[in-house]
Formats: C-alpha cells, structure tokens, sequence
C-alpha cells in the first residue's frame, strides 16, 4: 500500500525507513538554513526531531525562509515549523525550545541522546560551543558556516573545517577551533566570494546584516539533510 515514503522505501528499502523513523535529529537554528533541513528531514521520514530557536518570524525572512509567511509574521518560528511539519507527517515525534543556544544554556540539552546534531546557528559562540560539546561528548555533528551575501549555491561544498577557503565565517571558524584544540567539524560552506551589498546594510548591536537570496540557504540546508540521512543510513 501507497504511504507518504513509497517512493522513498523503493531507494532505502523497509529497513531504511524503519531506521530513519527511529532515528532522532535536534536542528539549532530554524531560519534560511535549518527551516529546509528540519522539512527535508521530516519529508525523509526522520520519527523524532527537536527544533531550537528563539525567534519570531519577521517580514525580512518572507524572501529565504520556508516558514514565513505573510501569516506567519510575528509567529514563534519553532511553533510555525512544528505546525508545518506535522501536516507533513503527523506521527513525527516534534520537540520545540523556545531558547537562546550559548555557553550559559548548553548544558539544558543533553545532546548525547541525539543521532545526529545539526547547527543552522549565526551566532559563533554558538556554534563554536557545540563544535566543542562534539568533540569531547561523541556526537554527530554538521554545521552550516555563511550563506549571506552569495548568489551561486552549485558552489557550495561539503568539507572538514580545516580543508575550508574563501567563506569568511569558516576563516573565524578555523582560527577559534585551533586554540580549543578541535581535531575535526564537518560543514557545509561556499567558496564563492561573498558579494558587497548594493546598499546600507541594517546594523544590529553586535553585526551588520548581510544580504541574502531565495536559494543559497535552502541548497545549504538539503545538502545538510542529504548528509544527516546517508549517515544515519549508513551510505
């Protein structure tokens, strides 16, 4: 009988969706990046996903990010991506946390309970946080480094931190992990050189905002799915 992961089943077999439906995904982060991984995942038949963020969709996402909606403005995001992912599949097993992921939080999640980790995260603590929680507790993980300010997702790669070049967040990246010691970080980056904005960025307190278009950021999270899903196959 026909089920929403038919055509699936014909590539990864019975086994392979019993084993993705058992799996469990924690996403930090659910904007241009990880709104696309969390969906392509649940689409993928992933049983259990937690989504980590603590913002609201605002109407400068509506360009990038597959829950903004001109109804979904002012909306938790994790409250509008498990709304959308449980009409996708309802028997998905959706966690949200309404939380900033730092230093200060980490130790809220126990993330050794996850199958594979995955950071769509923009603050570097953050990430660099994680990378560490990596290393020295076992898990999997696959971080998302700039997809601001680029136009050519086919330039997009898979590649361990130290083999990265060109994208500036990695650079950052590189130098901090090296002083924590960190052996290994496999992410998902762009050689392409950013592009300068035609106009006056919007400034925050702590960073100038970059541009960003429709596409970049949804290719960088489905090739971050792409990888979660042949690893927990075991492709």
């Amino acid at each position: 009988m026909d089920n929403i992961f038919s055509r699936l089943e014909l590539l990864v077999g019975a086994e392979g969706i019993k084993k993705l439906n058992e799996s469990r995904v924690i996403v930090f982060g659910i904007g241009g990046v990880g709104g696309h991984v969390a969906e392509s995942l649940v689409r993928s038949g992933i049983g259990s996903i937690t989504l980590v963020d603590n913002d609201t969709v605002s109407i400068t996402n509506l360009n990038r990010q597959i829950i903004a909606t001109q109804n979904s403005v002012g909306k938790s995001k994790v409250t509008v991506m498990e709304e959308r992912l449980l009409s996708i599949n309802p028997n998905c097993h959706i966690e949200t946390k309404e939380m900033f992921y730092l230093p200060e939080t980490a130790d809220e999640i126990d993330l050794t309970q996850y199958d594979y980790v995955i950071d769509a995260i923009d603050t570097i603590t953050s990430k660099i946080e994680l990378a560490v929680r990596s290393q020295n507790q076992g898990f999997k993980l696959i971080s998302s480094m700039g997809t601001g300010n680029k136009f050519a997702p086919e330039m997009l790669e898979v590649a361990d931190i130290y083999k990265t070049s060109i994208c500036p967040l990695a650079k950052v990246m590189r130098r901090e992990l090296k002083k924590r010691r960190i052996k290994s970080l496999k992410v998902v980056y762009s050689k392409e050189l950013p592009k300068t904005p035609e106009v006056s960025t919007e400034k925050t307190s702590k960073r100038t905002v970059p541009g960003s278009t429709a596409f970049t950021p949804g290719c960088a999270g489905l090739i971050i799915s792409s990888v979660v899903i042949r690893e927990l196959l075991g492709m």
